[in-house]
């Protein structure tokens, strides 16, 4: 078909995304052109933008490295990945949920550990963390026998992998859920930080008047055959960047009670003071067992 008017060139675009054989591709694809064409016509998209925004997508691909994702990083600052995340999960976004971003920080083969063990493997001054969790199904059931994957930043900000202060799996560790679904182990608590800001996302923010901050969290995967994967957050209570997220990850489930001590922990006087301890329940929903790509090597 020639193209008449920029009308029939929608219809012509749509009767071609039709042909496609898969039909879940086909329901994407279709849908994609409807919301593209609607959007450039709402509002006006100049020829200039247009090369603006080409020359933006082809900028965050060269930015994305094995250690950074510009990508996923702009997903998150629009929102996108949050929206997935609580489509897909809570009984496909009717309930809360344990679920939460990956982030750009996990890694595979990180150190098994017995619980109670501690995360931390090099010096890293801080007040220290004792948190114990449990792992329940929706019908709130301990979920025995789970692996679980515990990752999160120094009281600096900063991953191991982004600090050369710090050993090499310093704050990672893979526990197992006991009988009753619980597994526990001592850490340090950590603090919120900066998404990488010398790239297009930070442009956005800067242009946008909005900060680079996160808030401050613990990252748990969650493995069991016969379950989804979680794959979640819980972020401290209080953190002053809690209810402006610059990746809009932060929903009331995940928000959990970091609650301080200022006497000795009688368990463990070497922790000093302040400490604190944090009591966490996740929810796996029944579902396939498979795990993530890591996002770094």
């Amino acid at each position: 078909m020639i193209i008449g008017n920029q009308q029939e060139l929608t219809e012509q675009v749509l009767r071609v995304m039709a042909q496609t054989e898969d039909p879940r591709l086909r329901e994407i694809m279709t849908a994609l052109v409807k919301h593209l064409h609607s959007f450039v016509r709402e509002v006006k998209l100049t020829e200039e933008e247009f090369r603006t925004a080409a020359a933006i997508i082809a900028r965050m691909g060269h930015l994305t490295t094995d250690t950074h994702n510009e990508v996923i990083l702009m997903a998150g600052s629009l929102g996108v990945s949050s929206l997935v995340c609580l489509l897909n999960n809570g009984n496909n976004g009717t309930t809360e949920t344990s679920q939460n971003l990956l982030g750009p920080f996990w890694r595979l083969n990180s150190p098994r550990l017995e619980n109670g063990a501690s995360i931390v493997r090099s010096p890293t001054p801080g007040p220290a963390l004792f948190m114990t969790a449990r792992v329940v199904d929706q019908k709130k059931k301990p979920v025995a026998g789970a692996e679980v994957d515990i990752w999160q930043s120094a009281p600096t900000g900063y991953y191991e992998n982004q600090d050369e202060s710090q050993v090499d799996m310093n704050l990672r560790g893979k526990f197992t859920t006991d009988t009753q679904g619980r597994f526990w182990f001592r850490s340090v608590k950590p603090a919120g930080y900066p998404i990488p800001t010398d790239g297009v996302v930070g442009n956005l923010l800067k242009l946008q008047k909005r900060h680079p901050y996160r808030p401050a969290h613990v990252h748990a995967l969650i493995f069991k055959p016969g379950f989804k994967t979680v794959i979640s957050q819980v972020y401290a209570d209080d953190d002053p960047n809690l209810e402006t997220d610059t990746q809009f990850g932060v929903t009331r489930a995940l928000v959990g009670r970091f609650v301080r001590h200022d006497a000795p922990n009688p368990a463990a006087p070497d922790a000093g003071t302040p400490w604190y301890s944090l009591d966490y329940t996740f929810i796996m929903e029944p579902g396939e067992a498979k795990l993530p790509r890591p996002p770094i090597k």
